[in-house]
């Protein structure tokens, strides 16, 4: 175990792509770093089983893979990482700043908080077991992987409802299941939905049970007047996502739904603290754009810390 006396210049909460480049950046630019994970690295990518839209790689690239690799450049420049250590309590006021964990007590001159969110949970049988079998919850992520086939989205959001549009370019058939009458998303998103004929709108449905044995292979629905089978081979979850802010939310300035307030430069409302990735109020959450937040939360921690 890696001894919680030390003050490290960098602490990074989260080893998705966000908080693995924070810590590339920090290290190599001769700070001692340590990254804290309370499961595997990789983040939620590990659960994708191709990613296709991160540049550099032509052919795409697994979600386990690229969180190795990102792992082994963080490593290679000194990067130290400590798992299963999940935060018990944190004092971010405090100089230097100390987080409790389950594994030990950790000091640290700069935090970068990078850890992330999950997707809302439909909790219904047969989730679990499904999870990254044709369970996703990221169209832009794994649409290619359902050409000509049918899928359902589950959601009547913005989301969901923009999901859904999008996986017409590579479904065959696309249900958006919605277990209210009205969809939420935006007029003109509803618009595109209804103007396209891939797409079947269930209202007043919710889902029952996801059905499968090694792949998904369709749901059991109820509307107002009966229970029913539909057949598809992938479902898209869109009922809203979870920011992990743990013990430190009421610490930080965050917006309405919990997620960390930034500025451009990744400071948070306290002082030697700043965030990165899907964890921060942003518009569009990608691996990509995890990436940059990264870089710019390492950079500044970085130059902060020269400038004493």
């Amino acid at each position: 175990m890696i001894s919680g006396e030390k003050v490290w210049d960098i602490m990074v909460l989260g080893g998705g792509p966000a908080g693995l480049t924070a810590a590339i950046y920090g290290s190599r630019a001769g700070h001692s770093v340590l990254v804290l994970e309370k499961m595997i690295l990789g983040g939620e990518i590990t659960l994708t089983s191709q990613v296709d839209n991160y540049p550099g790689f032509p052919e795409g690239i697994s979600g386990p893979e690229l969180g190795e690799l990102m792992e082994k450049q963080a490593r290679r420049f000194g990067t130290e990482i400590e798992l299963n250590a999940e935060i018990k309590e944190a004092d971010l006021e405090e100089k230097p700043i100390r987080l409790e964990t389950t594994k030990s007590t950790y000091y640290a001159k700069k935090l970068i908080i990078s850890t992330g969110t999950v997707s809302r949970a439909l909790e219904v049988p047969g989730e679990e077991k499904l999870k990254g079998k044709g369970i996703s919850y990221c169209a832009s992520c794994d649409a290619m992987f359902y050409r000509d086939k049918e899928v359902a989205v589950i959601g009547g959001g913005d989301s969901a409802v923009e999901e859904a549009v999008f996986l017409t370019r590579f479904a065959s058939k696309v249900y958006l299941v919605h277990r209210r009458h009205q969809l939420r998303a935006v007029k003109s998103l509803q618009e595109q939905l209804f103007n396209n004929s891939k797409i079947e709108f269930l209202r007043d449905t919710v889902v029952q049970e996801i059905k499968g044995e090694s792949r998904v292979e369709g749901l059991e629905l109820r509307d107002r007047e009966k229970s029913y089978h539909l057949s598809v081979q992938g479902v898209f979850v869109y009922i809203g996502r979870l920011p992990q802010s743990g013990p430190y939310k009421n610490q930080l300035e965050t917006d309405e739904n919990g997620f960390i307030v930034t500025d451009e430069e990744m400071r948070t409302s306290i002082s030697g603290v700043l965030a990165a990735g899907d964890i921060r109020n942003k518009i569009f959450r990608q691996v990509s754009t995890a990436v940059g937040d990264g870089a710019i939360a390492a950079y500044t921690a970085s130059r902060e810390l020269q400038l004493g």
